[in-house]
């Protein structure tokens, strides 16, 4: 869309206020909202203002100032408001220099794109995310008192909860590590995700498949088509937008947090990508699983710097509760066809070469999507023009391999604190083109530490009064 198309959409839904969104740094939307009147097409050149203090990982309370320019090609009617309401994703611009803001991630996302073109090896690249996610009928946690902390996670078709008092209870639970298609009543969510599909579809959305996924307690996924980086990022928050409302609506309560669960699967988000040049797919050749060298390359840079961009693909510490083995989590740096226990999978398409692509199965939906997008392409990026070999492909079951086996292949960060201290020491790649800034990586490094990783290190946990009360 055009501004003045954005404008006319407006006034054929009859819109009374426009919601102006944008992305935090860590990964999270914010809003805030003006009325109708001030949609103009000067409203796509100079944006408004807003305090960027206020905002997590951004700028000091004495150059907080800040402008959001919203992008007309995201605008879509805001199916959640009672009053009629128009949606826009916004970048951020100094409002002095009107230059765009360097923590911005929608903005790193472009420059991204913009180096990729610049390299001469591609002009596009697709990134097609599957992020999974959990639907919980109940949700309490707390650890505000120093000497108190719980969270309490109840679902209708969690199989601990098969004593549940649901008056009557007509049992139906979902097994641990079972939860993979069952038809219902065991799926309870079926209704609720044709809600969301329909919601996602309405919205401009293009929805090819949804599913309970493994896990027990209403784990779910909704297959999204494949968008080119920064188009992909948008819509991915988009979705996450819809299923946490659609969810609320419902009486429910939807997280994207990696690994709620004890015992059971955690949700991943396996990214599917492909770079193309002049209409024409660069990933599909003659090589191993009818991979082209180029494609086989960018392999070998995601799985050498796959430490490092685990700071931003993985960039939770409930990210390595997932990452264990056992849990169909691809903890060991491989790849292989077919082969869902390789970190690095190249589905099985067909001969069409447009459908040739690459899906990095370590990522997890609890990532800003601009900066895991973008790290990725830059690792693949530096693959291709470093030529770094990927190895021999591992087309056995990883998990099944012996310790002699596995000993010499890379395995991912045991631990947020080893990806944060992986990506200060390697993270040139990154920097090329000016993509991530040396400021950037900084303050996500400051702030990953002091907010997350530090404030958690030094909190006990209920298992450890378990383990540890009577030493």
């Amino acid at each position: 869309m055009t501004p003045k198309e954005v404008i006319e959409l407006a006034k054929k839904h009859d819109v009374k206020f426009v919601d102006m969104k944008f992305i935090d740094f860590p990964g999270v939307w914010q809003h805030t909202t003006i009325p109708v009147n001030r949609l103009d097409e000067s409203l796509f050149e100079d944006g408004i203002a807003f305090d960027g203090s206020s905002i997590r990982g951004w700028q000091p309370i004495n150059a907080s100032d800040m402008i959001m320019i919203p992008d007309a090609t995201t605008a879509r009617i805001d199916p959640f408001y009672v009053i009629p309401t128009l949606s826009l994703t916004n970048s951020i611009f100094d409002p002095i220099t009107k230059q765009p803001y360097s923590r911005d991630p929608r903005h790193i996302a472009k420059k991204a794109e913009a180096y990729l073109r610049q390299s001469g090896l591609g002009d596009t690249t697709y990134m097609g995310p599957e992020a999974e996610f959990f639907v919980f009928d109940d949700v309490r946690f707390d650890h505000s008192q120093p000497n108190a902390g719980y969270y309490f996670l109840d679902s209708v078709e969690g199989a601990w909860n098969s004593g549940r008092e649901e008056f009557p209870n007509l049992g139906y639970k979902t097994r641990h590590k079972e939860g993979y298609f069952p038809v219902p009543p065991t799926d309870t969510l079926a209704d609720f995700r044709q809600t969301l599909m329909t919601t996602l579809m309405e919205t401009g959305v293009e929805v090819e498949v949804g599913h309970h996924e493994v896990a027990s307690g209403g784990q779910c996924e909704i297959g999204l088509k494949f968008k080119k980086l920064v188009e992909s990022a948008d819509q991915l928050l988009w979705f996450k937008y819809v299923v946490k409302n659609t969810a609320r609506k419902a009486g429910k309560s939807a997280t994207f947090m990696p690994k709620p669960l004890f015992g059971d699967n955690g949700s991943g988000m396996h990214v599917h990508q492909s770079i193309w040049k002049e209409g024409k797919p660069l990933f599909a050749g003659d090589g191993y699983a009818g991979l082209s060298d180029l494609a086989l390359h960018y392999i070998g840079g995601i799985i050498k710097h796959a430490k490092s961009i685990a700071a931003f693909t993985n960039p939770t510490t409930n990210s390595y509760r997932r990452l264990v083995p056992g849990f169909e989590a691809p903890v060991n740096l491989a790849y292989s066809s077919r082969n869902r226990s390789a970190s690095c999978r190249i589905p099985i398409t067909g001969p069409n070469p447009k459908t040739r692509r690459v899906e990095v199965r370590f990522p997890d939906p609890s990532c800003n999507p601009y900066l895991a997008f973008s790290a990725m392409l830059m690792a693949g990026i530096d693959g291709i023009q470093n030529k770094i070999n990927p190895g021999d492909p591992m087309d056995k079951d990883i998990y099944g391999l012996s310790p002699e086996e596995l000993k010499d292949i890379p395995h991912m960060p045991g631990s947020l604190e080893e990806a944060l201290d992986a990506v200060e020491k390697d993270h040139e790649f990154l920097v090329k083109g000016d993509v991530f800034t040396k400021d950037a990586i900084h303050e996500w490094l400051e702030f990953k530490r002091n907010k997350e990783l530090n404030p958690i290190r030094m909190r006990p946990t209920p298992h450890e009064f378990f383990l540890y009360y009577d030493i």
